[in-house]
């Protein structure tokens, strides 16, 4: 911790070097490195200066006191060394090992699958839920695609939510996401399930991810509307193929093909980081298991049952009775205990 709290100073002195202000790069390297310790190092001073307070105390204890006032004190080093506990245990997790996407944009990717147009409208309902949790966060919602049904909900929705640590909170999103309610089409009353696929990718670079331009097919086209009908007499719509990895992307959101061309990229750019990611997490099956957030993505996550008003997340075993909240966006309990479960589990494997 001390060593972190000497390469912050010396990040704020850094910054303050005129020759790191006219270097762009360096100055934007060096800015985020502080700002990934400030958290670390603000809970580091707090842990010193309660250790001070406490040693401060405990030499007050060696003093002639009366009976009430080394009670007194007596009960501040009691309060002290709980807040010294606690803040061991807040270090701690501030020192886990950290994701290095956390502070990425979120692409995501939603799809209607078994159930029909129960599906689909199932999958506009997760798509709203997104939607206004990002509002919730002061986040940016821009949607790059999506296909309607003639119901009004989605076969598939694209779209990326924009904010700083916005993967962070929404990468255990992964996976498929069930719904047992009465459709609005069922005369008899009787309770349907229908699922919908969820994929939360985190928004990727352009160093991180090189493209070639050899390496991707670009097919243009007209935009259609629901039920295939020609909606855009111009070609605007893009639709991209990387070649090495047989990934596809279209997008026809924009009525210019440029901007379409732009925003294909940016999905096929994080489909091509997931897949490697995936590729390299998956040489690490025991520390894949003990992750939350990047299981298989077709498995079962979470359950939203209706007549119940009740949200089931199956990998906790949370189990929530308000329904209606969350799909107004009011995420935060379920994603803080998830990220909670995940901190322990890394807490438990520290060393392996």
């Amino acid at each position: 911790m001390q060593s972190l709290e000497d390469r912050y100073n010396k990040l704020n002195e850094l910054l303050s070097d005129p020759e790191v202000i006219s270097d762009t790069k360096k100055l934007r390297e060096y800015s985020k490195e502080q700002s990934d310790l400030q958290d670390v190092v603000t809970a580091y001073r707090e842990y010193k200066d309660i250790k001070d307070q406490l040693q401060d105390a405990k030499e007050m204890l060696e003093d002639d006191l009366d009976s009430e006032m080394e009670d007194m004190v007596k009960a501040e080093i009691a309060d002290l060394i709980k807040q010294e506990q606690a803040y061991e245990e807040k270090m701690k997790i501030l020192l886990l090992p950290k994701d290095p996407n956390d502070d990425k944009n979120v692409i995501f990717e939603i799809r209607g699958a078994a159930g029909g147009d129960e599906a689909a409208l199932f999958a506009g309902d997760l798509y709203r839920m997104y939607s206004r949790y990002a509002e919730n966060q002061g986040w940016k919602t821009e949607v790059i695609e999506s296909h309607t049904t003639g119901v009004g909900g989605y076969k598939e929705i694209i779209f990326m939510i924009n904010g700083k640590g916005a993967y962070s909170k929404l990468k255990y999103e992964n996976g498929a996401h069930r719904v047992q309610r009465v459709p609005e089409t069922e005369s008899g009353g009787r309770i349907h399930t229908s699922t919908a696929t969820v994929a939360a990718l985190p928004e990727a670079e352009e160093v991180e991810v090189e493209i070639h331009d050899k390496d991707i097919r670009v097919d243009t086209f007209a935009s259609s509307g629901p039920g295939g009908q020609s909606v855009n007499t111009t070609m605007s719509a893009v639709r991209l193929t990387h070649i090495p990895t047989g990934i596809v992307v279209s997008c026809q959101d924009e009525k210019s093909q440029i901007k379409n061309k732009e925003k294909a990229m940016k999905v096929l750019r994080a489909r091509i980081y997931d897949k490697f990611q995936q590729e390299a997490q998956a040489e690490y099956d025991e520390s894949r298991k003990s992750a939350v957030g990047t299981g298989d993505r077709s498995e079962r996550i979470r359950t939203y049952n209706f007549p119940q008003n009740r949200v089931t997340d199956h990998r906790i075993g949370l189990t929530i009775q308000k329904l209606d909240q969350i799909l107004e966006g009011k995420l935060d309990e379920i994603i803080d205990a998830l990220i909670m479960e995940e901190q322990a589990n890394k807490l438990e494997h520290i060393g392996e």
